[in-house]
């Protein structure tokens, strides 16, 4: 059998090992390679972390620069999510970790009795958020928390009549002014309409958590999302917000909102191959889009900055992202 490297026009491991980013270089020997990059404890100490945890405040949050827009919105969660996505994603940081576990109980504090993250969309259910956040914390280590039982209870009973997931408030057509009185005050949470159809991008990112959970990925609610979620590569969603088909090639690492490589990256820890049409069809894109030196475009979306130095320094971790779900999906 072709392994994944040989279908690719170019190698992508040597512009991954010489992008001197020591990070970057552990998890290409460990994930593609199969080599023993050491202790996953030496990144917790390079600069970039360090950095990173030197902002954090007591309580385990991260402050928010410039004055508050919404009263109601806890800007402290969501950049306590932005830098954790950081520390996670690109260091490793697991709750051995004195500071991850001080960012997850903060984290933890904004949980509601009914299991939800609550605070990102001041009090209205936040579905993607919750989902996209509970995958951190189990990656860092908590899947066995009751906690994280508690959130997954509350994710599977606010999915859709089709079994997706969408955004509550978003399956009411309530004209903008509402939306704006509902998501910057608080405001009681709007239930959803479930006989709207699901959303891949905010499937995409509730489907991070049951990927990254060892037991859930395989429960029969995660599969049936799964095929949701892949029914609709390269197509435009179902509700206005990131509506344009054009978002699923607009890639970033740590991953934020659903894109195709972060769909893959889920579906492919799910055990999904290239032996599904659908996942090969979308692996065939990837592997059609590669450059030549080895990488590929950060975004295939107009304008989207690609020279960016934002869009430069995402691009060798888009690029490990991609090496990731190729290895897994062709074995």
């Amino acid at each position: 059998m072709t392994g994944w490297r040989e279908r690719l026009k170019s190698d992508p491991l040597p512009p991954l090992l010489s992008s001197g980013d020591e990070a970057l270089k552990y998890f290409a020997r460990r994930d593609l390679l199969g080599e023993d990059a050491g202790p996953i404890g030496r990144l917790w100490r390079l600069p970039g972390a360090l950095k990173i945890i030197g902002k954090q405040l007591p309580d385990g949050s991260w402050p928010r620069a410039g004055a508050h827009k919404h009263p109601a919105v806890n800007y402290r969660l969501v950049e306590t999510w932005r830098h954790f996505r950081f520390l996670v994603e690109r260091y490793g940081f697991t709750r051995a970790h004195p500071r991850a576990r001080r960012a997850a109980e903060f984290i933890f504090s904004c949980q509601t009795e009914e299991g939800d993250i609550r605070g990102i969309l001041a009090d209205q259910y936040a579905t993607y958020y919750t989902g996209a956040i509970m995958a951190l914390l189990i990656q860092a280590g908590y899947a066995d928390d009751p906690r994280i039982e508690r959130g997954f209870r509350w994710l599977l009973a606010m999915r859709q009549s089709d079994g997706g997931w969408t955004i509550p408030l978003l399956t009411h057509r309530f004209d903008r002014a509402t939306q704006y009185r509902l998501t910057s005050r608080h405001a009681k949470p709007v239930e959803p309409d479930r006989s709207r159809p699901f959303s891949h991008n905010w499937t995409g990112m509730v489907l991070r958590a049951f990927a990254a959970h060892p037991v859930y990925r395989s429960s029969g609610a995660a599969r049936a999302a799964a095929r949701l979620l892949k029914s609709r590569f390269f197509q435009p969603d179902s509700y206005t917000s990131y509506r344009a088909a054009g978002y699923w090639l607009r890639f970033e690492h740590p991953f934020w909102w659903n894109n195709l490589v972060a769909a893959l990256d889920s579906l492919s820890l799910m055990g999904c191959s290239a032996d599904d049409e659908q996942i090969g069809r979308a692996a065939a894109w990837l592997i059609d889009h590669q450059e030549p030196g080895g990488l590929w475009r950060v975004s295939s979306m107009k304008p989207a900055g690609r020279g960016s130095a934002r869009a430069r320094e995402m691009k060798p971790w888009v690029g490990l992202a991609i090496c990731r779900v190729l290895k897994r999906i062709y074995g």
